[in-house]
């Protein structure tokens, strides 16, 4: 078997000892190159690479969901694009600080777990087919948004750039502390949601919004946050609006987060299985793709393909 090892060496539960382990241990039951990210969009580039090569059986990421994303993009390309003919499978050890798509397939949060639990689904021949969202000319792994959540992820990124780690004590700190300095925030943007019946609902009054494509929306530590919890991999895409900044009708709503109750509100659009989705602002807001601030924009369009991905996790549960 010859697989591609692409390494982000920034990640945030990466090591240079642990990444040695790993790319020891794949190694020794593979034929294995290993390449280092140096820049956003390396990991876009070798997967890329591994792809027009045309020998590879597999792509193993080891970093957070960025560089998943990254990989995903390079080995897919654009999703107008006609699809590759063949396409290594995707192997996942985590590496971030979050790792939501990797943990949403059920790999193991840990890394040298996950990499035993990855050569046994390797030499096993273990697959299987996801489905994944598409956002204008990108795929998305597990979510998108429009609003406060990019914030919080552009002031994450801000105090990583500072050298602060992201612990989920942290996130959960400048996620009060964001919503806070932005709850008198009076700009609003539309969002249109198309459900299984073609049926269009038009929100007009929105203050943040998030597109799933599966579920959990993320992890605080070991605490799983669901705001879809019925969105699936194998289903459509998942769509949470709140038409206020309100601290005192958004406090129960992030409680019934933390504790896992289903998530409900009079001020809250919830639908865990459409079509489509589209965000409108008359002026740019701050926007985010798989925990990645992606700068402020107007528009934005989400759909998702079927059975868009080969991945190299345990079957789903359930199913």
């Amino acid at each position: 078997m010859r697989a591609m090892l692409i390494v982000n060496p920034y990640a945030t539960a990466t090591t240079p000892a642990g990444r040695d382990t790993l790319a020891h241990t794949l190694g020794s039951r593979m034929d294995l190159t290993v390449e280092q990210t140096t820049h956003r969009g390396h990991a876009e580039e070798f997967a890329r690479r591994a792809l027009d090569d045309g020998g590879y059986d597999a792509v193993v990421v080891h970093g957070g969901d960025g560089s998943v994303n990254e990989v995903v993009n390079g080995l897919l390309g654009r999703p107008d694009d006609p699809p590759p003919a063949t396409q290594p499978r995707l192997g996942i050890i985590p590496g971030g600080s979050a790792n939501v798509f990797a943990r949403a397939l059920g790999i193991d949060a840990d890394p040298l777990r996950a990499t035993a639990q990855l050569i046994e689904l390797l030499e096993s021949g273990a697959q299987r087919r996801v489905n994944l969202g598409v956002t204008d000319d990108r795929w998305f792994l597990f979510n998108c948004g429009m609003g406060i959540d990019a914030r919080v992820v552009a002031a994450m990124e801000a105090k990583r750039h500072r050298g602060k780690a992201a612990t989920p004590g942290r996130y959960l700190f400048t996620t009060v502390v964001t919503f806070l300095r932005n709850r008198a925030d009076q700009q609003r943007f539309t969002v249109t949601v198309t459900d299984r019946d073609q049926t269009t609902t038009t929100l007009t009054d929105t203050s943040f919004a998030f597109v799933l494509n599966t579920t959990p929306w993320t992890f605080l530590g070991g605490r799983v946050i669901e705001t879809n919890p019925t969105t699936s991999l194998a289903g459509g895409l998942g769509v949470f609006a709140s038409s206020t900044m309100s601290v005192a009708r958004n406090l129960p709503l992030a409680t019934r987060l933390l504790v896992g109750a289903d998530p409900r509100a009079g001020h809250l659009f919830r639908d865990d299985d459409v079509t489509a989705v589209s965000f409108s602002s008359p002026t740019p807001l701050p926007t985010q793709i798989d925990g990645d601030f992606t700068g402020d924009r107007a528009e934005m369009t989400f759909g998702y393909r079927a059975d868009a991905l080969a991945v190299v996790a345990p079957a789903e549960q359930g199913r």
